[in-house]
């Protein structure tokens, strides 16, 4: 088992969303047994944006055979895309900023959303290249956004479905701690809702495993 934990706060191991993902890190390690799995980190509020040799690059009909390979942000998404194509499982732990993905986890996703790398244009539109693999999304968010207490519009987890899926990651699932703005004792509650919603997905609580689990 190899897992990528990405986390997308400004606000880091401090943040709601990443106390989440620790949960779902806890229950992969536990599955896993006694041979430890192997973490990848990789803080996506230290990602640089892509630049104009990358723009270039996904404009033209193939890429770069020069030097341009191998330096700025070319060379940034080749590491991160060959993080991805190596992890087993993927965790990401995202807050909602504005009704959707803050723009830390939307500079991961240029990097690695990438033509002829992770998809590929055909006459039926776009196919994801990567085999499937189990997506665990950890989210946390200052209003209500599913449900029947939703307030307010969500606009990242149907992104996020899409995006991934257009690369060939399609088996999401999203866990969420809402309404951390509210006070300390909502905060306590929505944090029991989501660690059970954990404790109860089959993958994580020793079920059946989703598609790639090991």
């Amino acid at each position: 088992m190899s897992i990528l934990h990405i986390t997308c706060s400004p606000r880091g191991r401090e943040s709601e969303s990443h106390r989440l993902s620790q949960r779902i890190l806890e229950r992969l390690i536990a599955a896993a047994g006694p041979q430890a799995p192997r973490i990848v980190e990789i803080d996506a509020t230290a990602l640089p944006h892509v630049d104009h040799d990358y723009a270039a690059a996904l404009s033209a009909p193939a890429d770069p055979t020069d030097a341009t390979l191998g330096r700025g942000a070319l060379r940034q998404s080749a590491q991160l895309i060959q993080a991805l194509q190596d992890a087993t499982h993927i965790v990401i732990a995202t807050p909602m900023h504005n009704f959707t993905v803050p723009s830390s986890l939307k500079v991961w996703i240029d990097h690695v959303v990438r033509v002829r790398s992770t998809f590929r244009i055909t006459t039926e539109g776009k196919i994801g290249n990567l085999p499937d693999r189990p997506v665990y999304v950890a989210i946390s968010s200052g209003g209500e956004f599913s449900g029947g207490a939703a307030r307010q519009p969500d606009f990242l987890t149907p992104y996020l479905k899409h995006v991934l899926g257009t690369i060939g990651l399609r088996t999401v699932t999203f866990f969420s701690v809402e309404g951390t703005a509210r006070g300390p004792d909502a905060l306590q509650a929505a944090r029991r809702r989501a660690d059970a919603d954990i404790a109860a997905h089959p993958a994580l609580a020793g079920g059946s495993p989703a598609p790639g689990d090991s």
